[in-house]
């Protein structure tokens, strides 16, 4: 289905207020109204701007087509994003003289054919009787879950805390003009969260029509780069620089651990690449990741004469040719 730019049927900006939505209404439907207009297609235009007044006119309706965004183009394909099926379900309205209104309306408030079999419901919930109490609620409408990313640092994530974060979300006033209204909440972020998790903050989202519940929040956490140490889910990787005289003879060294340094044993006749398991020493969880470290044997530069002649003596007393099994 064609996606439907109401602000520019009725030629009015996105932020117009109620007046201006009205006063651009009027003065159009006395120029498409099909029993003066002269127009060839005045019956098309009148429909159009009768759905667009019907959506616009009401905050309610308002703010879910504004929820779509402002990227869409009048004409562009269109598909309800995910979570905006569902306004239909609550949403009642009549047809007023425009007749039926399109596939795009439908597919956001329902089907387009006048109050139909919700006219008894409409007459119930006026009286309060069985028909669903009051009139308001049958207007009532979850409000969307929102998304955000949060950026931690790898410490953060290994032993928890809280942060603030500043929000910005769209709402309208009684003018019906969107504005961005600004919040501060306070997040736990709790011990060994990972990269690309989601933290739920119940009823942190978006408003919800009509005296609905607001939506959730879903917060999104990104891992700050950290200098040393690299993440492989709740697995720690760290590069371990070693001397060749460490390598050959083995060695005890203080290696870091996001939870502190602890010794480690390093086996003589380690070679570059040699991967070790501090089991336990990753992010916490159940079960929680390890610390896998990667030995990078590291040779001093020969940059006096003194560390040229060892070398050189080590060459010859060591005859080690790790090439050997290329041949030749």
């Amino acid at each position: 289905m064609e996606y439907k730019d109401y602000y520019k049927t009725l030629g009015v900006p996105r932020n117009a207020t109620k007046e201006a939505i009205k006063q651009a209404y009027r003065k159009l439907a006395r120029k498409y109204h099909p029993d003066v207009s002269k127009e060839p297609d005045a019956e098309a235009r009148f429909k159009e701007i009768n759905e667009a007044n019907e959506v616009l006119k009401d905050p309610e309706k308002r703010t879910a087509y504004d929820a779509l965004g402002s990227q869409w183009r009048a004409g562009q394909e269109f598909r309800p994003p995910p979570g905006q099926g569902g306004f239909h379900r609550e949403f009642r309205y009549s047809t007023g003289d425009g007749g039926g209104f399109s596939d795009f309306f439908s597919s956001l408030f329902g089907g387009g054919g006048g109050l139909g079999g919700f006219g008894d419901a409409f007459g119930e919930a006026r009286r309060g009787g069985a028909g669903g109490g009051r009139r308001e609620d049958l207007f009532r409408q979850r409000g969307q879950d929102q998304t955000a990313q949060v950026e931690i640092s790898l410490e953060e994530a290994f032993a928890g805390g809280t942060r603030e974060l500043r929000l910005e979300t769209p709402t309208q006033d009684a003018q019906g003009q969107v504005h961005l209204q600004h919040r501060t909440l306070k997040v736990r972020i709790p011990p060994g969260v990972s990269q690309g998790r989601q933290i739920r903050l119940a009823g942190q989202g978006q408003p919800g029509f009509a005296g609905g519940p607001a939506g959730d929040l879903y917060l999104e956490v990104h891992l700050r780069p950290h200098r040393v140490f690299q993440t492989d889910g709740r697995d720690i990787l760290l590069h371990l620089p070693i001397t060749p005289w460490e390598a050959a003879l083995g060695a005890q060294l203080q290696v870091p651990t996001l939870g502190g340094p602890v010794t480690l044993k390093i086996p003589a006749g380690s070679q570059s690449g040699k991967r070790m398991r501090l089991k336990g020493r990753g992010l916490p969880g159940d079960p929680p990741g390890d610390q896998i470290l990667i030995l990078e044997i590291h040779t001093p530069a020969a940059e006096t004469e003194e560390a040229k002649a060892l070398y050189q003596r080590m060459a010859e007393s060591l005859p080690f040719n790790p090439r050997a099994k290329f041949g030749g």
